[in-house]
């Protein structure tokens, strides 16, 4: 069967659904004629009804090596790399095909699709921050002024204790009372053989 018949075929197959059948049949055609950009963009619109979106990837850019300027190419290749959420790759794809067809709407509406999820996609960070345990970091006017432990020191007088020195007084009754150097007793020194103060007797 010649390529342009399997051609046909596959874009009835491709009108009727049958996207599996649509592949099969646009390979057939590729392996006859693999210089026909038209094919590969085909195949690859097919592809992306079947999800193979890396596939159609690799046939949407097999179509603008051959045809630089083949639009449609581009627009194929921006809607399987934005559902593989490459949408850098898809807007550059985008603008690229956009300059090929400046009046075509599709073009200019998937590029805002991908600068929001491209602006989503740079905000996805700061979201996450929160959910995360982080670590403070104490600046210097968190840190609480040094205690002054001179403050809290009690002077300790140096001063050494003075002690009484030993003084004599009259005790009554004509005796003597000694008061010894600490002052904690006193000693009744009475005259006479009898005391009546009960002095200790030596």
């Amino acid at each position: 069967m010649a390529s342009l018949d399997l051609e046909t075929k596959a874009k009835e197959a491709f009108i009727d659904d049958h996207f599996e059948l649509a592949v099969d049949l646009y390979s057939q055609a590729i392996s006859l004629n693999p210089s026909n950009a038209e094919l590969f963009a085909d195949r690859a619109q097919a592809n992306i009804k079947l999800r193979n979106f890396t596939e159609a990837v690799a046939d949407a850019k097999k179509a603008i090596k051959l045809d630089p300027a083949m639009a449609k190419a581009y627009l194929r290749e921006a809607m399987a790399c934005i559902k593989l959420e490459e949408y850098q790759t898809a807007k550059t794809a985008l603008e690229n095909g956009a300059s090929l067809a400046p009046g075509d709407s599709r073009f200019i509406n998937l590029i805002k699709e991908c600068d929001e999820r491209i602006a989503e996609e740079a905000g996805e960070l700061p979201k996450q921050l929160p959910d995360e345990v982080t670590t403070s970091v104490a600046t210097p006017n968190d840190v609480p002024p040094a205690i002054n432990l001179s403050n809290q020191i009690t002077t300790i007088s140096s001063t050494k204790p003075k002690y009484r020195e030993s003084s004599m007084a009259y005790a009554p009754a004509g005796g003597v009372q000694i008061l010894d150097r600490l002052g904690l007793r006193a000693l009744n020194l009475c005259a006479g053989a009898t005391c009546v103060h009960e002095c200790p007797t030596e």
